[in-house]
């Protein structure tokens, strides 16, 4: 069954990405096909499933600064967004209840705020999947996005515990020595090198955890999420972050699976699905509206929304312990299940094409942000330098300590994640927080025409052409060189505008051999 199922979600993420839509949607669909043949996929699949959650999970704690979650931007939006939605879907479905729609009427006010709840949920498996899929995981918004997600996943957990009616049992007092814990996890990975151990550890974090904080009472999606937290202090947190990526990729594609294998409803309960997509945008409009009263640019609550658009694997879990407890019928599950397949199927070319989506609505957009702006969102300056490199990571951080010897204090740093802005500072580097691909970023720096080069080494193609396209449109004299790792990303960068293509791989290869050649066979 899973080499079909494996078989199928190939076909179909091909198929979907030669269209121009994210393989997921892919996935999605082939779980659809599966079912509609016959196949349940089995309880192998499932777990396989589970686990890329948990791997996903695990690697949104590694990079994870649990001091964000502290910001107004983050629980203040999640906390009205989701009081809002549920007194809004809460009276709409208590109305057709009282007004006699068959799949509502045995619904009280208070079940009816149940569903409501399950679907004020956004889904985390998505949006960091699509934040990752974009290189946007650690941009501003993406964080923020993800900030806002753990709180209601935080408060997804206070429902199951108390729904549950039960507190954790006893083994959850074992969690008070978790700094003990800590430091031998650390002391483990310092030492276990950086090849198939390394992604070992990484694994058996992620699992090992979760089956611990099941067995003490607590939500096993939790444990992954908080470990990659305590341990992602680590140096080597990144390079773990890194090596699980193809492991993840491949049991979360199971999990879109499993998704759409979910079934079928009758033609009510597919068109009450229909109805709840067509609330999706409803969704995001609030947190648009939400973060910009919370004073983000609109660029950056326009992505957010997006990305939080959907409704969430986690309204499954609530309305299965609503199913279980006999507040409403099993149905519900699968119309929550057909709503939130459609609308990651929705989502997914509409994150895909958000810079454009923007771009396209952007005068109008502009008129909702207020005055204020977040410190995160202040004007920029760049002082005297006049070179840019962006995108402060293993091609960027060497070639800024390069320039810097070459042209001295003319140069500063650029990278979108918040936490390399720091650790770089930390090391005694300029540089400053932003994406080249957003035109609004671009607007804030002081002074854009004084910089005469530009070299962009994020190693994320699309991100790459986008600062291009950007950076020509309001500075037509830098010179912009750009890095790329494959050789059909060549013609795309010229064509945005850049003056000069490095090949990570290729030239890379030839400057080795003329240092090798220069340094030991002159």
């Amino acid at each position: 069954m899973i080499s079909v199922a494996v078989l199928v979600a190939f076909v179909l993420g091909f198929a979907a990405r030669r269209i121009g839509l994210p393989p997921l949607v892919g996935y999605l669909v082939g779980g659809f096909a599966l079912h509609a043949i016959g196949e349940d996929g089995g309880p192998y699949l499932t777990y396989l499933g589970d686990l890329g959650v948990y791997l996903l999970l695990f690697t949104i704690g590694l990079k994870l600064q649990p001091k964000g979650l502290l910001a107004p931007e983050i629980w203040g939006v999640a906390s009205l967004h989701m009081g809002i939605v549920v007194a809004l879907f809460g009276a709409l479905f208590w109305g057709l209840a009282g007004l006699g729609v068959s799949a509502f009427a045995a619904l009280e006010l208070e079940t009816a705020l149940l569903l409501a709840f399950a679907l004020s949920f956004s889904s985390t498996v998505f949006a960091v999947k699509v934040l990752e899929e974009n290189g946007q995981s650690g941009s501003f918004f993406g964080r923020t996005a993800i900030g806002i997600l753990i709180i209601q996943d935080i408060f997804a957990v206070l429902f199951i515990t108390i729904s549950a009616g039960k507190l954790p049992n006893a083994w959850a007092l074992l969690l008070l020595g978790f700094p003990i814990y800590r430091r031998a996890i650390l002391w483990v990975m310092s030492r276990a090198g950086h090849a198939e151990l390394f992604v070992l550890l990484g694994v058996l974090l992620a699992i090992a955890s979760a089956d611990v904080f099941a067995w003490m009472g607590l939500k096993a999606d939790l444990a992954p999420l908080v470990v990659g937290v305590v341990v992602g202090r680590h140096p080597k947190a990144s390079e773990l972050a890194r090596t699980l990526m193809g492991f993840k990729d491949l049991f979360l594609m199971l999990f879109f699976l499993t998704i759409g294998l979910n079934g079928f409803p009758d033609w009510e309960g597919l068109g009450i699905a229909l109805l709840l997509v067509a609330a999706m945008p409803l969704k995001a409009a609030l947190f648009f509206l939400l973060l910009t009263r919370f004073h983000a640019r609109a660029r950056t609550s326009s992505f957010a929304a997006l990305s939080l658009a959907n409704y969430s694997e986690f309204g499954l879990i609530v309305g299965a312990v609503g199913a279980k407890s006999g507040w409403f019928g099993p149905e519900w599950l699968v119309i929550v299940a057909i709503a939130l397949s459609i609308t990651f199927v929705v989502a997914a070319p509409l994150n895909a094409q958000a810079r454009e989506i923007y771009e396209r609505f952007r005068d109008l957009l502009l008129r909702f942000e207020t005055p204020r702006r977040l410190a995160e969102e202040q004007e920029i300056d760049p002082g005297d330098a006049t070179i840019i490199v962006v995108g402060m990571g293993r091609v960027g951080t060497p070639a800024y300590d390069t320039l810097k010897a070459l042209h001295g204090d003319r140069i500063v740093g650029l990278d979108y994640n918040g936490a390399v802005v720091e650790a770089q500072r930390a090391a005694g580097r300029n540089v400053i927080e932003g994406d080249p691909s957003d035109p609004e970023f671009l607007l804030r720096v002081a002074d854009l025409q004084q910089l005469e080069l530009i070299l962009l080494a994020t190693g994320r193609h699309r991100c790459n052409v986008a600062s291009v396209k950007a950076l020509r449109r309001y500075n037509e004299h830098s010179r912009i060189a750009a890095t790329a790792v494959w050789p059909e990303e060549d013609a795309a960068l010229r064509e945005a505008g850049a003056d000069l293509i490095f090949s990570i791989y290729g030239d890379a290869g030839s400057d080795f051999a003329r240092h090798a050649h220069q340094e030991l066979c002159a």
